[in-house]
């Protein structure tokens, strides 16, 4: 299949005409329900859940929408109230709101994502099954569902170190790597023992070959099996203070980049071998000496990140893009990035567990590179020392037309960190005895 980034000549509809469903507005959700309120369509707002973790509701933004149906059990009433509303889309806010996403647009008739492959795009083995079945790069991946089965897997697969993860979470939530038999048997009892980043218990793990490489990611949005290429990053994780690996910081890779290149083609591939048709999607790639290898893709906007910055420093971003799709502007949706200066997102890292402060956001503002600081915690709530995204304090970006600034200025970020920045002496862990 051809794909084409630019195709001029679609009709831009009236953006009041536009009435969008969101399921999960929670983390990038908000921006995506803020930026269509500014063009003039209208949003209604549901859950997939009855409930969801405060990680996510926090975020929660209601003025953005002209009603929210909150959680309804009955699937068949909630299709017959966003179809009573005029409804012309339904997209997930984030990971957790794919399936039901999914399963209404479908019933509506609106544009939508492939049904036959609806388990495979949130299913993280079948993700691997199907991807591969299409001739495409994916790791070898085993369905655990007891540490046994993980030991057994690790030994069958002759693999000197694997990754063993939940089957359907996000973030790099309880992502555990494993150089022995035990180490995997334990790292599944880990992830079996938990419930994932939404709150649901997890069922199954994942054991996947480890990948090396360099690690990158691509935020997409596809129009009708069209797929635009808006965001390419390239990660670089570090050691955390508990020793698993942690985000470090992303930097962003130029679209005329033969890296960029090679990875725009295997995403279409890949979002094509996914059945994903509309909406956004953010896929993780592993480039490695011999091509690029699938990590796992989410068929929803791209986590972790404020889309003004973005958009300041290349002109868009995935969060714009999606937003002008949906309301039918092409020509916005199709612009490509162009960066004017260096920016570093930078994931923050709290090495000493204690009670938070509310004065290291204003410390990090003051230096000469940062343009955003975006804190996950509150004053007051006990912070542990940051494991993945869901533990971390918070992102902040760096951006200055000189690089070694930037360099300079995440050198002290992490020199504070060492140093306690975000905790305070003091309070008590959850679960800890009082006297």
């Amino acid at each position: 299949m051809k794909h084409d980034d630019h195709q001029p000549g679609h009709p831009t509809r009236d953006p009041r005409r536009a009435v969008v469903a969101i399921v999960d507005g929670y983390s990038t959700g908000k921006y995506i329900a803020a930026q269509l309120r500014d063009l003039g369509a209208t949003c209604f707002h549901l859950t997939s859940q009855p409930t969801m973790p405060e990680l996510f509701t926090r975020s929660f933004d209601s003025g953005c929408y002209e009603e929210d149906l909150a959680y309804q059990e009955d699937f068949d009433r909630i299709a017959a109230a966003l179809e009573q509303r005029g409804v012309t889309a339904v997209v997930p806010g984030t990971e957790s709101g794919v399936l039901l996403a999914d399963r209404l647009s479908h019933r509506l008739g609106l544009p939508g994502n492939a049904p036959s492959q609806r388990r495979a795009r949130r299913d993280k083995y079948l993700m691997a099954r199907v991807v591969a079945a299409a001739g495409l790069r994916a790791p070898a991946s085993d369905l655990v569902e007891n540490p046994a089965m993980a030991r057994s897997a690790l030994l069958a697969s002759r693999a000197t170190e694997v990754v063993v993860k939940p089957l359907s979470s996000a973030g790099a939530d309880n992502v555990h790597f494993c150089r022995s038999a035990a180490e995997a048997a334990e790292a599944a009892r880990a992830v079996l023992e938990a419930v994932d980043l939404f709150g649901s218990p997890n069922r199954y793990a994942v054991v996947q070959e480890r990948l090396l490489g360099v690690e990158h990611y691509v935020n997409s949005v596809s129009i009708d099996g069209r797929h635009l290429m808006v965001e390419t990053w390239r990660y670089t994780k570090c050691s955390g203070p508990s020793g698993g690996l942690v985000y470090d910081f992303e930097e962003p890779v130029g679209g005329s980049t033969t890296d960029a290149a090679e990875l725009h083609e295997f995403t279409r591939q890949v979002l094509d071998a996914l059945g994903i048709k509309n909406g956004a999607a953010h896929t993780e790639i592993m480039l490695t000496s011999t091509g690029p290898v699938l990590v796992e893709t989410g068929a929803r906007l791209g986590g972790a990140t404020q889309p003004s910055v973005t958009e300041r420093y290349s002109g868009t971003s995935q969060t714009r893009a999606l937003a002008h799709a949906l309301v039918g502007d092409q020509a916005a949706a199709d612009i490509r990035p162009s960066w004017t200066q260096p920016v570093r997102n930078v994931s923050l890292v709290n090495h000493v567990p204690g009670s938070g402060t509310t004065t290291w956001a204003d410390a990090l503002a003051r230096l000469a590179s940062v343009v955003a600081v975006v804190p996950a915690t509150t004053g007051g709530s006990w912070l542990d020392v940051t494991r993945d995204l869901a533990s971390a304090p918070g992102f902040v970006y760096l951006s200055h037309p000189d690089e070694r600034q930037v360099a300079a200025d995440y050198a002290t970020i992490r020199d504070l960190e060492h140093r306690g920045l975000y905790t305070s002496a003091g309070g008590t862990a959850p679960g800890a005895a009082q006297g």
